[in-house]
């Protein structure tokens, strides 16, 4: 089963990468973070080439139901929720994964 990654770790993994300080890392990964949280709560589309696009799908109301009351029926307003559609090349390369 594949292990979980945290941002602490992914902080690490870049800050190796590039020859920066982790908080150098750390200030600019939560600044990317929060942008496309600002971004999507506008209701605007994020698109990183060959990676994903993040954007924001709105539910349909449906009629939903309490398991422990059958019979009564309960209405859930549409809700905006946060989707994310991998790229391309990012589909491509966890395909060619070997399991």
């Amino acid at each position: 089963m594949a292990r979980t990654i945290t941002k602490v770790e992914l902080v690490e993994r870049v800050a190796g990468m590039v020859s920066k300080q982790p908080q150098e890392v750390r200030d600019t990964v939560i600044a990317v973070l929060d942008a496309i949280s600002e971004h999507l709560v506008e209701g605007h589309r994020i698109e990183l080439r060959d990676f994903g696009v993040f954007s924001v799908k709105v539910r349909k109301p449906r009629v939903g139901r309490n398991p422990n009351e059958p019979k009564k029926s309960i209405k859930i307003p549409a809700t905006p929720v946060p989707v994310w559609k991998p790229g391309r090349l990012l589909k491509q390369r966890v395909s060619e994964r070997k399991p």
